[in-house]
């Protein structure tokens, strides 16, 4: 049974700082491709930090160089480290998960809220 977590949101000022988590059970991350989603209101989901086909990190331009997506492997955790938070950053993040196989995310954690003031 597949299970992601995420956690970490809040509110914080522009030019501020968050960490997300995304805790995963039944699932490894050999088997599994996983990455970080955001949704704003009235927009559509965008994948924020995402594997790329040769395995590096695909990040959205708009959070290059300014977010990290990083693994605890000991405790199965997904991490994505924001800094410089602009208040187009605020939205619902989503820690997601695939099998290696499939084409779309099929698994996701309930969200987490991030709210950045100017």
């Amino acid at each position: 049974q597949v299970q992601l977590v995420d956690s970490g949101g809040g509110s914080v000022q522009a030019g501020g700082s968050l960490r997300l988590s995304c805790a995963a059970s039944g699932i490894t991350y050999r088997s599994y491709c996983m990455g970080w989603f955001r949704q704003a209101p009235g927009k559509e989901r965008e994948g924020v930090a995402t594997p790329d086909s040769d395995g590096s990190t695909n990040y959205a331009y708009s959070v290059k160089g300014r977010f990290t997506i990083s693994k605890e492997n000991a405790k199965n955790t997904l991490y994505l480290q924001m800094n410089s938070l602009k208040p187009e950053d605020t939205a619902i993040y989503y820690c997601a998960a695939r099998r290696l196989w499939q084409r779309s995310y099929s698994y996701w954690g309930q969200g987490t809220q991030v709210t950045v003031s100017s």
